[in-house]
């Protein structure tokens, strides 16, 4: 993302991290290797029982939901043009994309209920006088596609758009996609569209399953163990495949492009940043670059974890299962990545919402604010933070090994073909690991 908030440059000992970070993933790999599968198994299984919850105001949540949105899009165009002043950037890129994802990540599907579509659309289907299907159908193969296209579109604007950032510009793209998803769920239905064409939904649905919050089918909570929901999930098809590891490469990605290591490969020196118009080229590239390289790494992994455990299962069987230990990983990087914009753009967002439109207003109190930027400068800053960041992602890589391992006992019920068949991806983890760790501490540019 194009944070708002301003870089820094963090020199730390990475040697150390890189050498724990690796040490961490394969241990953990040791060690579930060693355990027996019936304790894995109810050690995934524990819940802890909360309370019920209705589903009576989620249309009226979702229309107010609406409302903002709104809201946010007038002020994007008639608003501030300062994007640290308007609210339409600082909520789209902090508080939704930023914010929301890790809410999600921790409580669950916070999204269907702030979703702006789906009071609107039962709203619009029922003063017409129709069912909640739609007049088309969309074909089986179709998969989630769409998602998977426009989710490239949406990381495409974000990190290779020479002004994401400019509140006019995100409202005209904002608004246009959000009139494309309404439309599209008038045709199709909600339930046909929104779980294969509209990206946002199909993301933070992939991301709540790793929460730490369950809700069952009587709408009662209860607390479950990180990464527990993945375990229930059924085989990724190929779309969902290259979606979550879009996702993951996508992210990678805007941590690797401002590298002095990747500027230099282009020839420009980060001391004389350009700007991202002059980056426009090799942005494409290596964001198409970086999902295909992840993509064909992660299938030769998986291939080859299942040839030596003898596997009679298809790549695209165990490639749809073990895909959904990315999501710890993604969710990882996600923080890591966004700490610094959701600590310092977190507060510009508090004081724009109380003025949206500039006028002077003090709506909720907080127009004037004093932003603390110092909370992520200095040397005792970048070590709290560095290490804050580090650690999500060592954490992000265990679980995933955690979860994989899970994956690999549904495929492989004998334990040394599980194992056998896991030594590839844990690889491939180990790597990974290392990668994010670099991409924290080296320095960069813009």
């Amino acid at each position: 993302m194009s944070s708002l908030a301003p870089p820094s440059v963090l020199l730390l000992p990475t040697g150390y991290y890189l050498v724990g970070g690796a040490f961490a993933v394969a241990i953990s790999f040791l060690v579930l290797a060693l355990l027996p599968a019936e304790s894995l198994d109810r050690f995934w299984r524990r819940r802890l029982p909360l309370f019920a919850f209705s589903d009576a105001s989620r249309i009226a949540i979702s229309l107010i939901s609406f409302a903002g949105f709104a809201i946010l899009i007038v002020a994007g165009l008639f608003g501030s043009r300062d994007p640290l002043s308007n609210p339409l950037p600082l909520v789209i890129w902090t508080l939704l994309w930023a914010g929301v994802t890790l809410l999600q990540g921790v409580f669950g599907d916070l999204w269907s209920w702030l979703n702006p579509w789906v009071g609107p659309w039962r709203l619009v289907s029922r003063l017409s006088g129709g069912n909640n299907e739609g007049a088309w159908c969309l074909p089986r193969w179709l998969g989630c596609w769409p998602a998977v296209i426009l989710f490239f579109a949406f990381a495409w604007f974000e990190l290779i758009d020479p002004a994401p950032d400019d509140p006019a510009r995100l409202a005209l793209a904002a608004g246009l996609y959000w009139l494309f998803s309404f439309l599209a769920m008038l045709a199709f239905g909600y339930r046909a569209w929104s779980p294969s064409g509209e990206f946002l939904t199909v993301f933070f649905s992939m991301v709540a399953r790793f929460a730490i919050v369950e809700r069952n089918e009587d709408g009662r909570l209860g607390l479950c163990w990180p990464g527990a929901k993945l375990l229930a999930a059924a085989p990724l098809p190929t779309s969902g495949i290259a979606f979550l590891l879009l996702a993951l490469s996508s992210v990678s990605f805007d941590g690797l492009s401002k590298t002095f290591f990747w500027l230099g490969l282009f020839g420009i020196n980060p001391l004389e940043f350009p700007g991202r118009t002059a980056l426009i080229g090799s942005g494409t590239f290596g964001l198409v670059l970086t999902f295909v390289l992840l993509a064909a790494v992660f299938l030769l992994a998986v291939w080859l974890g299942q040839r030596l455990a003898g596997s009679d299962h298809t790549l695209g069987q165990a490639a749809g299962l073990l895909v959904w230990s990315i999501v710890p990983i993604a969710l990882a990087y996600h923080v890591a990545h966004y700490l610094t914009a959701l600590l310092v753009d977190g507060q510009y967002a508090l004081a724009a919402l109380s003025d949206p439109f500039a006028l002077g207003w003090n709506l909720f109190g907080t127009a004037d604010i004093q932003i603390e930027a110092g909370i992520v400068a200095g040397a005792d800053s970048a070590w709290w933070l560095w290490n804050v960041q580090a650690g999500a992602i060592i954490l992000g890589h265990v679980l995933a090994v955690l979860v994989a391992h899970g994956f690999a006992w549904r495929l492989h019920p004998q334990p040394a073909r599980a194992a056998l068949s896991q030594f590839p991806l844990t690889l491939l983890m180990i790597a990974y690991t290392v990668f994010g760790l670099w991409l924290l501490a080296t320095p960069t540019a813009g």
